[in-house]
């Protein structure tokens, strides 16, 4: 098979980590498909939220990642119609894989520059419902715009689910299709296990965005009723200081029993072993589009407290979790009790249910094949 090119823009990518799922969906994907691909990535120079150049990383030039693998990392004064056009005119590859929706640089630019070369847009669940909780008139009036004038006329949508193709085919006329394959995961390392025997007090991780569709102040609040001691440590950037001051509020009106601490930002990789110090994940989000923390979560054999909005659902018959509808405060408060007061014995068996199935979804073949399709199918 000749080894096909696909060319990649996407706002942040690694070594940024502040962006969150979509850096480590397309890190998995460049590590899952080592034969037969090549990737040309095209990003910016500085993480979300920051304005700070990556260290020892020349920008405007490709810069080798890895050996089937090239980054240009773009300074923002190299961001123009202008340049992006010469780049992508003067780059080989065979096709365009863009991530997002609402990007200038990297997602709107990028449809209307490459020219006779295939091209998928990942929507990353920015069609879903939820995701216009934040922005929605300015989001529906962009699908509008680029319905009337064809923006997507030429492109095939990628779509992690069938919930989600459904939500881009009612909402995005004219497109070429919607290929259904889920997020590769990042693969299992079995040394990165929890010891499987609940700790003394008990400890809780959140991993996500200090935000509010991250459900950061619903989680706290969800503390309030718990009689057994805890540590519940989080994880993630912080952008809106107003939100966060609300949570540190919340956080102050907890019992003396349960210790919150705020982690700050940890690099992907340290991730798994990260997790693996934990007893239980716990991530009351609005929606997600996939969800790799919990995914990571699962992994390193953490039961898991999400809420119903994602795509891992039934998790109570499977023991390794719960999925909770964030309108019902009682279920909720009764879980995480439930979740404290587990026996020794049970959480044994949830930690190692959690793992074999996190295990038994990573080294799916199907799923890697499906990832495969969306480029040499296009």
């Amino acid at each position: 098979m000749a080894t096909k090119k696909i060319l990649i823009t996407i706002d942040w990518f690694l070594p940024g980590t502040n962006s969150g799922g979509p850096v480590r969906s397309y890190a998995n994907l460049i590590a899952h498909l080592d034969k037969g691909f090549e990737f040309l990535i095209v990003t910016r120079n500085s993480d979300f939220g920051s304005t700070i150049p990556y260290d020892g990383i020349t920008p405007n030039t490709w810069t080798n990642f890895n050996e089937y693998t090239k980054v240009f990392y773009c300074s923002p004064d190299y961001l123009s119609r202008v340049n992006l056009k010469h780049l992508f005119n003067n780059t080989q590859f065979d096709v365009a894989y863009i991530n997002g929706i609402y990007s200038w640089y990297f997602s709107i630019l990028p449809v209307i520059l490459i020219k006779n070369k295939p091209v998928i847009v990942s929507a990353r669940g920015m069609l879903n419902p939820q995701a216009f909780s934040v922005k929605s008139t300015k989001k529906i009036a962009f699908i509008k715009l680029a319905n009337i004038y064809g923006l997507y006329k030429k492109v095939r949508f990628h779509a992690t689910n069938k919930n989600e193709a459904h939500h881009i085919e009612s909402l995005i006329n004219a497109q070429k299709g919607v290929s259904i394959a889920p997020n590769l995961p990042r693969k299992i390392d079995s040394a990165n296990r929890t010891l499987a025997v609940k700790q003394q007090p008990i400890r809780f991780v959140n991993l996500a965005r200090i935000s509010v569709e991250k459900g950061t102040l619903n989680m706290l609040k969800a503390f309030s009723n718990v009689t057994q001691p805890l540590i519940l440590d989080l994880y993630g950037p912080i952008y809106d200081a107003a939100y966060w001051e609300k949570c540190q509020n919340a956080i102050a009106t907890l019992p003396d029993h349960i210790e919150v601490n705020y982690k700050g930002i940890i690099d992907s990789e340290q991730v798994p072993n990260t997790l693996a110090k934990y007893d239980f994940f716990v991530l009351l989000s609005e929606g997600e589009n996939f969800g790799h923390a919990i995914l990571e979560a699962l992994s390193v054999g953490l039961p898991v407290l999400i809420s119903d909005q994602t795509p891992w659902r039934e998790l109570t018959q499977k023991k390794i979790g719960w999925d909770l509808n964030l309108k019902n405060d009682s279920d909720i408060k009764h879980t995480f009790q439930t979740a404290v007061h587990m026996s020794d014995a049970d959480y044994k068996i949830w930690s190692e249910a959690a793992f074999n199935y996190a295990e038994q979804f990573i080294e799916n073949p199907k799923v890697l094949e499906q990832n495969k399709a969306l480029f040499l199918h296009v």
